[in-house]
């Protein structure tokens, strides 16, 4: 397992039993995100991604915040008299990070909201695969108040998760709301006491760690492809997905399931997984 001790300033991981917790690392600045912050998630998220010790990767912030969004000093006002060519590479480096790669990573990906998430923080919260959030975090999309629309892919992280109407009175009023708010409206799976994140978002990341890798990222890669397609690319894609989780599984988890579910009738599916 590799050290990843003082390898970055603004991003810190620890791992643990399989899981890596990568946290926003800039407590003294609510761990907004500069482009230095962005540029180390992605290296961070490359390495770990990579790392065989590794079975889910928990995003989550240091101190008592998420993420506040994009730091408007650094990421705006320092940059609006750079070059062009600047200016677009910085909003790539953040778009690479906060949706390329966490919305397609090859690893389970959990946000674990443990405070303030703002602005630009909602497109990494919804690239996640999954996401637990203290009842208490505080969550906003301030960027009316600022004079701006939401930037990068935050309102699109909204449409794909929240209904209209209560995307729209967020987006346009710039009102924050609670983590418990969060999961009623579906942005997050669900809200616990703050005291007890860590250990929920640990058990849920252990029973991924648990899974079948390949099974794993085939199903979930083909939930997220099918939600853009219509019924027959889906049908094509989703079968194309089964068999290349068969062809690339070195547990032959089908093989080992059915045998275990239909000859020795020691599983029950849906209660319990193969033995491995």
């Amino acid at each position: 397992m590799t050290d990843y001790t003082g390898r970055w300033t603004t991003v810190k991981t620890e791992v643990e039993e399989g899981i890596a917790w990568l946290y926003f690392n800039r407590p003294e600045k609510r761990n907004a995100m500069s482009p230095l912050l962005n540029r180390e998630m992605r290296d961070a998220l490359e390495l770990l991604e990579l790392d065989a010790a590794v079975k889910v990767v928990v995003l989550t912030g240091a101190g008592e915040s998420w993420t506040a969004g994009m730091d408007l000093k650094e990421y705006f006002r320092e940059v609006d008299e750079a070059p062009e060519a600047y200016q677009e590479k910085i909003r790539r480096d953040a778009s690479t990070w906060q949706w390329k790669l966490l919305r397609m990573y090859q690893k389970p990906t959990i946000a674990m909201v443990n405070g303030w998430c703002f602005g630009g923080g909602f497109s990494p919260l919804v690239a996640c695969d999954l996401a637990i959030a203290s009842e208490t975090a505080v969550f906003g999309l301030s960027e009316i108040n600022w004079g701006i629309p939401p930037g990068n892919l935050v309102s699109k992280a909204m449409a794909d998760t929240v209904g209209q109407r209560k995307a729209l009175e967020y987006i346009m009023t710039g009102d924050t709301f609670t983590g418990r708010q969060a999961a009623e409206m579906g942005l997050v799976n669900r809200a616990v006491p703050l005291e007890q994140l860590r250990e929920e978002t640990r058990v849920l990341a252990l029973k991924l760690a648990a899974k079948n890798p390949v099974v794993l990222r085939a199903a979930k890669h083909g939930f997220k492809r099918c939600r853009e397609l219509t019924w027959e690319q889906s049908e094509d894609y989703l079968y194309a997905k089964l068999d290349q989780a068969m062809h690339r599984d070195p547990e032959h988890g089908r093989e080992q399931g059915l045998k275990q579910f239909l000859d020795e009738k020691s599983i029950k599916p849906g209660l319990q997984s193969y033995r491995r």
